[in-house]
């Protein structure tokens, strides 16, 4: 089993070399835009899903591949993994590659967890609610994780943490985008004090169809009521270059596993032609591995897993 993927290009990192640390869907949050789809275990349990020396392999295998960051993030939430302090560590042993941290933010309140992301060269945590109903309605937190508290430990790691603090504010039409809402979060983010704020809205298959996206247009209008003002990143910017080594179906699996991916994802991700892409993608549908997803943004594909009940949905 291999726990990197990519290097991948990323709308905030440039490429990054992904770390995937917990079983697929295992989070703290049920959150009704992930593009992952529902969580299967919502938990709050920190234990060591994996031993470091397959994940430092995995890392010392793709030395010879460009990345500008190695995070950690992946198909859960990476602080349900204990010992990030020691991987962290370890890694910066074998490369001088910076680290960074994707969390939901749901347990910086823990300060196991704030003293273990102290290693880190950056942290990007997020807020997607302004009070405790819509944080209910869009997060659907672990019971025991209230607003409160979960602000609470955006605001303590804030203090505490020297690397580079970036926050994520994830909107949603009709729920979070509207001027009220957005005023309840800038308030909460000027506290926080980020170094930096990124604008996310819905640009994959959501785990709930109801939760849509902002336009664009409208996140550029409300990028300037954050303090720092806020950046929009709901696009993928970067591309693979011409140069870049030929991927094989099983590169495509591998993104396919952690999240749904329209055919430009994969061309920019893995540098292959659009037609070829289109080939692979063909193939592995009619030998049912992978199936497409009509949304309103596009076309994805998604892997089929063994327990899924239908195939072939969408009729693409």
């Amino acid at each position: 089993m291999s726990y990197t993927f990519g290097p991948v290009p990323s709308r905030r990192l440039g490429r990054s070399l992904g770390i995937d640390l917990v079983p697929f869907k295992t989070c703290t949050y049920d959150c009704i835009y992930c593009q992952l789809g529902p969580t299967t275990n919502r938990t709050v349990e920190r234990t060591e899903f994996v031993s470091w020396g397959p994940v430092l392999a995995d890392i010392s295998r793709k030395q010879n591949s460009h990345f500008d960051y190695i995070t950690l993030s992946g198909s859960g939430e990476p602080t349900l993994c204990t010992g990030l302090d020691e991987l962290i560590r370890r890694i910066k042993v074998i490369t001088s590659v910076p680290v960074a941290v994707l969390t939901n933010g749901s347990l910086l309140w823990r300060s196991d967890v704030r003293r273990e992301l102290q290693q880190a060269d950056l942290v990007i945590p997020s807020l997607d609610a302004g009070d405790e109903s819509r944080f209910q309605h869009i997060n659907r937190p672990h019971d025991s994780i209230s607003f409160a508290q979960m602000l609470e430990g955006l605001i303590a790691f804030r203090r505490e943490f020297h690397g580079q603090y970036w926050l994520e504010v994830f909107l949603l039409a009709g729920y979070t985008s509207v001027d009220v809402e957005v005023h309840k979060i800038a308030e909460w983010v000027k506290r926080i004090g980020p170094d930096r704020v990124h604008l996310n809205t819905v640009t994959r298959p959501p785990a709930q169809s109801f939760a849509e996206p902002v336009p664009r247009e409208r996140l550029v209008r409300l990028a300037g009521l954050f303090s720092p003002q806020a950046e929009v990143i709901a696009d993928y910017p970067h591309t693979a270059s011409q140069g870049e080594a030929r991927a094989s179906e099983n590169d495509i699996l591998e993104m396919l596993r952690r999240r749904p991916c329209s055919v430009q994802d994969i061309v920019s991700a893995l540098g292959l032609h659009t037609n070829e892409v289109i080939k692979y993608a063909d193939e592995m549908c009619r030998q049912k591995r992978i199936e497409p997803v009509v949304e309103r943004q596009g076309v994805y594909y998604r892997v089929i897993r063994p327990n899924d009940r239908s195939t072939g949905n969408t009729g693409v």
